[in-house]
């Protein structure tokens, strides 16, 4: 087992790059919250007195890595550079056809979404352009970020779309401009309380999914406008944290939630779960194993009980159905809140795929094989 590594802020996202000749490269984000003294009594313009209020600093960092594949001996990492950035909520690479450099895009707590592009030949990644989503005040914070192009990687344009999800309740859709990167195309109020991720349907671009702290798992088709949702799944017992949709398997995705259950649906009939999971924990992260031979595998992030591989039998013969899931691996080496966490899309060993994952207020990341 690698040693852990010191994220030295409290770690909350690990994302693998998936792009052909740089799968060794390994992303790592992280948030810390800085309380600092309470403003002193001071006159205003208008000659009285403002009330004294503590200011609030939410400092982030995003380390870049090369993992290191051993043979018969463990995976080791070699940090390449520190970037510093406002807090990281949520950071995604953007899949990009082979030639194009890879690129990642960083949701941060002052409402930005920056983007870094890989440079492979100078070892190191810069920063080519970037987009602030202010929304008229300065303590919105991005909270997740999804690209539209995880199944079909755009060969006509350098960039999918982005749907990004604001702590105001917000949703904001941004498309792929030629002369600036990314503009916004949509912006809708879609939540009560924090939307924690919205995700887009990988079958559909014009579909996006999102869950929030009202305990609402909702569904948005831009063409039809966006007064209303497509569907509302309300049968959660605390907020939505997590959603993403099948890569390899049309009308299915998972949602994660703070009642410990992963579910399953099948977009078409949204209004109950195909398969329901209590993993031990408060979901933050799901993810789908990255190769169509292990589909049937989704890594959580469980909070308060660690890291786990959810196993489930899928049967797509006519339609879709889910049976039997459980759990078929877990991973307790951290001593904190479970947030961070991916697969690698490098060749997998006989001990399985390699995983990265990142603990809070222990600031600590692990490799390991699941």
């Amino acid at each position: 087992m690698h040693p852990a590594i010191d994220t030295v802020y409290p770690g909350v996202s690990t994302e693998f790059c998936p792009s052909s000749g740089s799968q060794h490269i390994l992303a790592c984000g992280t948030y810390k919250l800085v309380e600092q003294e309470p403003e002193q009594l001071t006159p205003s313009s208008e000659g009285d007195v403002s009330s004294g209020r503590s200011k609030q600093t939410r400092l982030g960092r995003c380390t870049m890595f090369r993992v290191n594949i051993g043979g018969d001996g463990e995976d080791t990492l070699d940090k390449i550079q520190d970037v510093d950035l406002p807090g990281i909520l949520d950071m995604k690479w953007c899949d990009r056809t082979e030639g194009l450099s890879p690129l990642l895009g960083i949701a941060d707590a002052e409402g930005s979404i920056t983007l870094h592009e890989w440079k492979e030949d100078e070892a190191r990644y810069s920063t080519t352009w970037v987009y602030s989503i202010q929304l008229g005040r300065p303590d919105v914070l991005c909270l997740s970020l999804d690209w539209s192009n995880r199944r079909w990687p755009s060969s006509c344009s350098a960039l999918g779309s982005l749907v990004v999800s604001l702590s105001d309740g917000t949703l904001s859709i941004l498309r792929p401009d030629s002369s600036t990167g990314l503009i916004p195309s949509d912006s809708w109020s879609a939540h009560e309380f924090e939307p924690w991720i919205a995700a887009w349907d990988y079958w559909d671009p014009n579909v996006v999914y999102s869950g929030g702290d009202d305990v609402k798992l909702k569904g948005w088709d831009i063409r039809q406008g966006l007064d209303n949702p497509t569907f509302v799944y309300k049968r959660f017992d605390a907020g939505v944290t997590a959603i993403q949709s099948h890569p390899y398997i049309e009308h299915l995705f998972a949602a994660g939630s703070y009642d410990s259950t992963v579910r399953i649906f099948d977009t078409r009939n949204p209004s109950r779960p195909l398969e329901e999971t209590n993993v031990g924990g408060g979901v933050w992260r799901v993810k789908w194993h990255p190769l169509a031979s292990r589909k049937d595998d989704l890594l959580v992030a469980c909070m308060h009980d660690g890291f786990k591989v959810l196993h489930s039998n899928t049967s797509t013969d006519g339609k879709v159905e889910v049976e039997s899931a459980s759990i078929a691996k877990r991973y307790d080496e951290h001593e904190s809140l479970a947030y961070g966490v991916d697969w690698s899309c490098a060749p997998a060993k006989e001990s399985g795929t390699l995983i990265a994952s990142c603990s809070f207020y222990d600031h600590s990341l692990h490799l390991w094989r699941g």
